[in-house]
């Protein structure tokens, strides 16, 4: 509603019933599109445990969780299936073009929404969009060339 009051303010009483099912479907559209790929990679990197190395500014990639039960560490070969998976991750991500790296990373490890990630890159909210499924996108492409599934 704070939309439509803010940018089609000006236009006709018999605009904006349809201005505001507009508003509202493509904002659905986004939260849904925003969820998918959030839940694509937080399932990905869900073995990442950050807070594991007791430093604050410690690198979360360098960190993995057990896998399992709490206690039970995990075999060799799974720390080195693990191991190998994140560095393909890192790998693929700084193949990225600079924007479109930017752009995923400030939207789905930072954790920004459209708006800020926006104003951070100096850019349209559109052209954060764009970047963000570019990236993820090509990520997935590549990561499915290496054979990772999700």
């Amino acid at each position: 509603m704070l939309r439509l009051a803010e940018r089609y303010g000006d236009r006709p009483a018999g605009e904006l019933p349809l201005l505001m099912q507009r508003i509202l479907q493509n904002a659905i559209r986004d939260y849904f599109r925003r969820s998918k790929v959030r839940l694509t990679w937080i399932t990905l990197l869900s073995s990442l445990n950050p807070a594991r190395s007791g430093e604050a500014d410690a690198d979360p990639l360098e960190t993995l969780a057990p896998a399992g039960r709490p206690g039970e560490e995990a075999s060799p070969a799974e720390r080195l299936e693990r191991a190998q998976l994140i560095e393909i991750i890192e790998k693929e991500i700084s193949r990225l073009p600079h924007r479109q790296r930017e752009a995923f990373l400030l939207r789905y490890w930072e954790e920004l929404d459209v708006a800020e990630t926006a104003r951070v890159m100096g850019c349209s909210e559109g052209s954060v969009k764009t970047h963000c499924s570019r990236a993820a996108h090509a990520l997935a492409a590549a990561l499915r060339a290496r054979g990772v599934t999700l």
